[in-house]
């Protein structure tokens, strides 16, 4: 029996297991490997050269400011996407009708491609030109056309980018937001009503978000991992047929210029790779110690 069972386990998981190590595990030892060697147009280099790469890329003033690019990016959309989907699960966790269909609603942009909401975005609503949706809008009030993507100061490319981030992922933390809402215990609720506790923030902030906790802890550690792995809107909104603006590059953009553009330097790009991703490792862990994520309230 316990044969039998053990079969049909890895008849059942060992494709997946397969498929990822073959996909993911080997690809990441494999560009690891490749952070130490000079890697030019080629995936199998012979000639080592220690940490030098990744001496170049900290170096690299173009590579620090791609960096600088992802906290000005997390700055304005961890925030505001957790501000924003806290308060979709709010609402729509008070919605007694229909609330299916509200949570459809707000959750069905999570299901479309990064690569179609930056080319609506930046085709449709904020394409520069007056017949642009925003540029419509502001022509109703008199206001001149702006070029969204291309006017750096003031810097209106990141209304862009935020906004449609925004729309993409704000149904998804709702969801989690919404999972956490409906596993408090409604008793809490009651004993603060017969407390004397009037609904509102009162309630909000002594019973709501202790209770959401964890679920906070969580949305905040998948905000910041998500935003340092961005590269499809960024990509899709700011480049052209020219290539892709000095401006507005977060370090996924610079790394994919820098291991597939002219020079195709894999070595520098994979060194550059694993110091961003140091770089996640630190911040989450520290974060989650700062958060105290997996303790209870009274520890």
């Amino acid at each position: 029996m316990r044969r039998r069972r053990a079969l049909w386990f890895w008849v059942f998981v060992g494709p997946f297991a397969a498929g990822l190590a073959l996909f993911t595990y080997v690809p990441l030892l494999w560009s690891v490997g490749l952070s130490f060697f000079d890697a030019h147009n080629t995936v199998t280099p012979t000639d080592f050269v220690g940490l030098d790469n990744y001496t170049a890329m900290l170096k690299d003033g173009a590579f620090t400011g791609s960096l600088r690019t992802f906290l000005v990016f997390t700055a304005f959309i961890v925030p505001v996407t957790f501000a924003l989907s806290l308060a979709l699960a709010l609402m729509v966790n008070r919605v007694r009708r229909a609330q299916a269909f509200f949570r459809s609603v707000f959750f069905l942009p999570a299901a479309c491609s990064y690569v179609v909401a930056a080319l609506i975005w930046k085709m449709s609503i904020f394409n520069g030109v007056r017949f642009g949706l925003a540029n419509t809008l502001l022509g109703w009030f008199g206001t001149d056309s702006v070029a969204w993507l291309s006017t750096t100061h003031p810097p209106w490319y990141w209304l862009v980018i935020v906004t449609v981030r925004l729309w993409l992922q704000a149904g998804f933390y709702m969801i989690l937001f919404l999972a956490g809402l409906q596993r408090i215990d409604p008793v809490l609720y009651e004993a603060a009503a017969v407390d004397g506790a009037r609904p509102g923030w009162t309630v909000l902030r002594h019973i709501t978000l202790p209770q959401l906790r964890a679920t906070s802890v969580a949305v905040l550690l998948l905000l910041v991992i998500n935003a340092f792995q961005a590269f499809d809107e960024f990509y899709n909104l700011l480049s052209d047929a020219r290539g892709y603006p000095p401006y507005g590059r977060p370090p996924l953009v610079y790394l994919y210029y820098t291991a597939l553009g002219q020079g195709q330097n894999l070595g520098l790009g994979s060194a550059g790779a694993v110091i961003l991703a140091l770089i996640i490792a630190i911040l989450t862990v520290g974060q989650a110690r700062w958060l105290r994520l997996g303790k209870s309230g009274e520890e």
